[in-house]
């Protein structure tokens, strides 16, 4: 079964329904594919921490509604370290700007309601994704749905499909450089039937390894701590886990975590990857099919997001113009983010995980840093900047 469409969009994450919803309003129609189902999608558990530009963006286009309502707004972070905590206060630090915690899966309830009810073409259970015809003047994605071949012929085509979709490794042999760094540890995750310990996250630098506070809502905690990126979860039952906790954010005075039921638990091992370009032809790559971050810095949904208003605006800029430019320099532009984003990233990481060669200098080392870090006003502003989001750079 053949269609078209202008812009074909593989994925259906923050960054193909973003795109997607933001083409809308432009009246550039496009079509979203997902491999998964609807429910997956939406249950799907992520990140959860929104910049404020990400938090401007959705509410200016009118799918922020839930979120002004259930996100929990974070004027700074505390970095604990040597039993004790400071604060990074972000709105004095950069002129009241702070972040959101809202978790990504009701970013994706929100733009998938949104696209639905604008009577968009959301195609999910979409399978064997193939890309043909990346430097012809129409090129097109074939793939399954229940049980039928389609191929769909785009002016242009987005790669949000992640990092291991199919849009990436479409592109031809050589023409992507891969940058990559595979970190020795992972992190142990939990969501906690327990109310926040914290009003703000708080990130711990422990002689037993990293640990991060954070929350879903007020009744839900998220939680984890530095481990092996192949760690056994049998080996963690809950009892264990707890403690672990209590241990690496422990403080000087008497302080400790509200425990409750574990709901979920999983080990994520953590990566840092940039793929230059980020286009080829007719194909866009946007979101995790073109980066990764590690998590530590919370910026994967937020540079996802900050691609696609780069995309966009190339986008518009053709259907109103038949100019190119903006497209041709999409790459360009989003790098340029991406490599600070990443800089940022891998110096949170470093700074706040021990490793397994670290020895006695090395903590020295790092627990200097952080005390320069929270003593120093322009070291806690060059914190706070990054963490509540670079400016858009678009053009």
């Amino acid at each position: 079964m053949k269609t078209r469409t202008q812009v074909g969009i593989v994925g259906a994450g923050p960054a193909g329904l973003m795109l997607s919803h933001l083409l809308h309003l432009h009246g550039i129609e496009s079509v979203v594919l997902e491999a998964s189902s609807r429910k997956r999608i939406e249950e799907r558990i992520r990140a959860g921490v929104l910049e404020q530009g990400t938090v401007d963006l959705l509410v200016e286009t009118g799918v922020g509604e839930r979120l002004k309502r259930q996100g929990l707004f974070h004027g700074g972070i505390e970095l604990r370290f040597s039993s004790a905590g400071h604060r990074i206060d972000f709105r004095e630090l950069t002129g009241g700007k702070g972040v959101v915690i809202y978790a990504q899966h009701e970013v994706i309830k929100d733009l998938v309601a949104a696209r639905l009810s604008a009577g968009a073409q959301i195609i999910f259970e979409a399978l064997d994704v193939r890309i043909q015809g990346l430097d012809e003047l129409t090129p097109s994605i074939h793939f399954e749905n229940e049980g039928t071949r389609h191929e769909l012929s785009c002016d242009f085509i987005a790669g949000c499909d992640g990092f291991h979709g199919a849009c990436r490794p479409s592109i031809p042999e050589g023409v992507i450089t891969a940058y990559e760094q595979i970190y020795p540890f992972g992190w142990l995750g939990i969501l906690a039937q327990a109310a926040p310990s914290s009003e703000e996250l708080i990130y711990a630098y422990h002689e037993r390894g990293f640990a991060l506070h954070s929350m879903r809502s007020p009744e839900i905690s998220r939680l984890y701590l530095q481990c092996s990126p192949n760690e056994d979860l049998s080996e963690w039952p809950d009892e264990r886990i707890w403690a672990e906790l209590q241990r690496r954010f422990e403080l000087s005075k008497h302080w400790r975590l509200t425990e409750g039921p574990i709901l979920q638990k999983s080990v994520t091992g953590m990566r840092s990857f940039v793929a230059e370009p980020m286009q080829f032809g007719k194909l866009f790559l946007a979101g995790d099919s073109a980066h990764i971050v590690p998590p530590t810095g919370a910026k994967g949904l937020n540079l996802a997001i900050a691609d696609v208003r780069v995309l966009v605006s190339g986008l518009t800029e053709f259907y109103e113009s038949g100019k190119m430019e903006l497209l041709k320099r999409y790459s360009e532009i989003c790098l340029r983010r991406v490599w600070k984003v990443q800089r940022f990233s891998w110096w949170m990481t470093s700074m706040l995980h021990r490793h397994a060669s670290t020895n006695p200098f090395d903590e020295r080392r790092q627990l200097a840093e952080l005390d320069y870090v929270t003593s120093s006003r322009a070291g806690s502003q060059t914190l706070a900047e990054n963490y509540v989001g670079l400016p858009m750079e678009v053009i």
